[in-house]
C-alpha cells in the first residue's frame, strides 16, 4: 500500500516544530507590548476636558489642598469632584473675563453641573477606597503622579493588577506620614524601609497575607 503522506510531509513536520513556537513566542511578545503601550493603557495620554484646569497653577501657585477640590477624598470610597460653586467662589473675583473660564460661567448660570471627562476610569469589578488608602498613608502622587507640576491631568500608572499587588505585597516600601500625603514632592527624610515599617505598624494596616486576598479589592 503506498504511503498516505507523501516524503516532504516529515520535512513540514520538523520545521513546524521550529517555527510555530517562534511565532508564538513573537504574538505573545506583540500582546504584552501592545498592553502596555500608552494607545491601549492611556497612560500619558491627555484627556480633552470642558474646562483646561492647570493644576500646576491651583497647587503650586495659590497653594490648594487637594482636598480643596476632591474633598470627599478622606472620606469616601470617590475622591469627588467640585462643584462649580467651588470653582466660582474664587472666579467670581479672579480672572471674571476669561474666555478658558466661559464654560463653569456658563454653568453657574445654568444651573447644570459641568461634565468632566474620567481621567481614570477602573472596571466594575474592581472596588477601591480612596479614604482607606489617604488614611494609612498612601500619598496622592503615588497613583497619580506629580499634579503640583502638571498643567492638565492624565493617566500616571496603569492600574494594572500587578502594579497595584505591588503596593498591597509590600506596602512599606510606599506609606509617608499623614501629613505629607498631600504633598506631592515629598521626599522621606529617612530609609524608607525604617520607616515604612515603623508606619505599617503604627496605622495597623494589614499584614501583606491579608492584602493580597482577592476579597480585598472583587467583592
Amino acid at each position: 500500500m503506498p504511503p498516505i503522506f507523501p516524503p516532504r510531509s516529515n520535512v513540514i513536520a520538523r520545521a513546524s516544530l521550529l517555527v510555530l513556537p517562534g511565532l508564538l513566542a513573537v504574538v505573545i511578545g506583540l500582546l504584552v507590548w501592545w498592553v502596555h503601550s500608552p494607545a491601549f493603557n492611556k497612560v500619558g495620554v491627555r484627556i480633552e476636558q470642558p474646562v483646561q484646569f492647570p493644576h500646576v497653577t491651583h497647587v503650586s501657585v495659590v497653594g490648594l489642598n487637594c482636598r480643596f477640590c476632591h474633598e470627599s477624598v478622606d472620606k469616601s470610597s470617590f475622591a469627588g469632584l467640585p462643584p462649580t460653586q467651588t470653582c466660582m467662589g474664587c472666579h467670581s473675583f479672579v480672572k471674571t473675563e476669561s474666555a478658558l473660564l466661559a464654560p463653569v460661567r456658563a454653568a453657574w448660570e445654568s444651573g447644570e453641573p459641568i461634565q468632566w471627562n474620567r481621567v481614570n476610569n477602573l472596571p466594575d469589578y474592581v472596588f477601591f477606597n480612596h479614604a482607606i488608602h489617604v488614611n494609612k498613608g498612601v500619598g496622592c502622587d503615588t497613583c497619580h503622579g506629580r499634579m503640583d507640576t502638571a498643567l492638565t491631568a492624565v493617566k500616571a500608572e496603569t492600574f494594572y493588577m500587578a502594579w497595584c499587588l505591588d503596593c498591597h505585597r509590600e506596602p512599606e516600601k510606599f506609606i509617608r506620614p499623614l501629613d505629607q500625603v498631600y504633598n506631592a514632592a515629598y521626599k522621606p527624610t529617612e530609609d524608607q524601609k525604617v520607616l515604612g515599617a515603623r508606619l505599617v505598624k503604627e496605622y495597623n494596616i494589614l499584614p501583606s497575607n491579608q492584602l493580597m486576598n482577592c476579597s480585598i479589592c472583587h467583592r
